[in-house]
């Protein structure tokens, strides 16, 4: 079965005593982990840090060239990790499992699973929701942690934001140790899955199944639902450096807002396949990702293909600050040399 994560239409989500196992189990090192299903990475500082199945976590400080494992108190799959500078950062992943860092990548913590979520979300819905959240509430403690997140938003070293499967939001101000359930700021009755979140200045948005686009111009105190022209499920968002808000995901299905979110363009994609993942540029121009294997970077009002092929589908993108980008997939980290065209034009 397929992982969540990697942005399938219909994702299905594992539940029972292999979850409940596999968060207490560390990840076990191998022998080649730059090898194995890989979902998410990013930057902390000078280092690339890399998340997969497993519970796996890797770390590289020669720009994606080599690679070491690091220990990690789960195994349940990680599907994204962000850093707010160069020693904290937080990686999320299956079993509604938080775990941070202090060092860089270097060592783990786990902050909170799927009980403590449902725990949290259950008392949320006694103290403030009504009949629907409170049933809802009762049904992830019944269901036990079986709910994935699906991506996280470091604002600082303390303050963070993790979303995921079934509408989970939360929200934390002291690097974990606390969480705060943000269900009831968003317009999401049906509790569709939340894929990805995202910020730029006090902007964030969050974008998720069935077309669903969330916003806050108050560093998330308060959102709206914006209206979007595609009912299919948005995988991914970026925040321009230019103000936009764009936002991919099913069949190839992009979309750009260049008035908050009151008006949406289409970008036309080179083939109808899920767009799985994207990232920014150092420039702030984005670059995404596609089942087909594709890197894609924004040219006028369409996506255009990047060299660096033929690869198999792809789940994260990350462009490096040499100018290489790192590419993830069920094969592993594929670094990709002359990709950045932003920076290949200036030499």
């Amino acid at each position: 079965m397929a992982m969540l994560g990697t942005a399938l239409a219909t994702p299905t989500f594992a539940a029972g005593d292999a979850i409940k196992s596999a968060l207490e189990r560390p990840a076990v090192l191998v022998r080649a982990p730059e090898r194995t299903v890989l979902l998410g990475a990013t930057m902390a500082g000078d280092r690339v840090v890399a998340v997969g199945e497993r519970g796996i976590v890797l770390t590289s400080d020669d720009a994606a060239h080599n690679w070491r494992q690091v220990q990690v108190p789960t195994s349940v799959t990680l599907t994204a990790v962000r850093f707010a500078d160069a020693t904290h950062g937080m990686a999320v992943g299956h079993g509604g499992v938080v775990l941070a860092t202090s060092d860089g990548g270097q060592s783990w913590t786990k902050k909170i699973d799927g009980r403590g979520i449902a725990a949290l979300e259950l008392e949320a819905a006694k103290r403030n929701g009504g009949p629907a959240a409170l049933k809802s509430a009762e049904r992830l403690v019944s269901d036990g942690p079986d709910k994935p997140l699906l991506d996280v938003l470091e604002l600082d070293a303390k303050r963070a934001i993790v979303v995921g499967a079934y509408g989970i939001a939360l929200a934390t101000e002291d690097g974990g140790t606390t969480w705060t359930s943000w269900r009831a700021r968003l317009d999401n009755p049906q509790e569709l899955h939340l894929y990805a979140v995202r910020r730029r200045g006090d902007s964030i948005v969050i974008a998720g199944e069935q077309g669903l686009v969330l916003m806050s111009d108050d560093l998330g105190q308060t959102f709206r639902r914006l209206a979007t022209p595609y009912k299919g499920s948005f995988f991914t968002a970026e925040l321009s450096a230019q103000g936009e808000i764009i936002v991919a995901g099913l069949r190839g299905n992009a979309f750009r807002s260049t008035d908050s979110g009151a008006s949406w363009t289409a970008v036309a994609s080179p083939v109808p396949v899920s767009i799985t993942a994207s990232a920014l540029r150092a420039s702030g121009e984005p670059i995404f990702v596609n089942q087909a294997g594709m890197l894609l970077e924004l040219k006028g009002s369409a996506l255009q293909p990047l060299p660096g092929g033929p690869l198999p589908a792809l789940n994260a993108v990350l462009p490096l600050r040499d100018g290489a980008t790192l590419a993830l997939s069920f094969q592993g980290a594929h670094r990709l040399d002359g990709t950045d065209s932003s920076q290949s034009s200036q030499k």
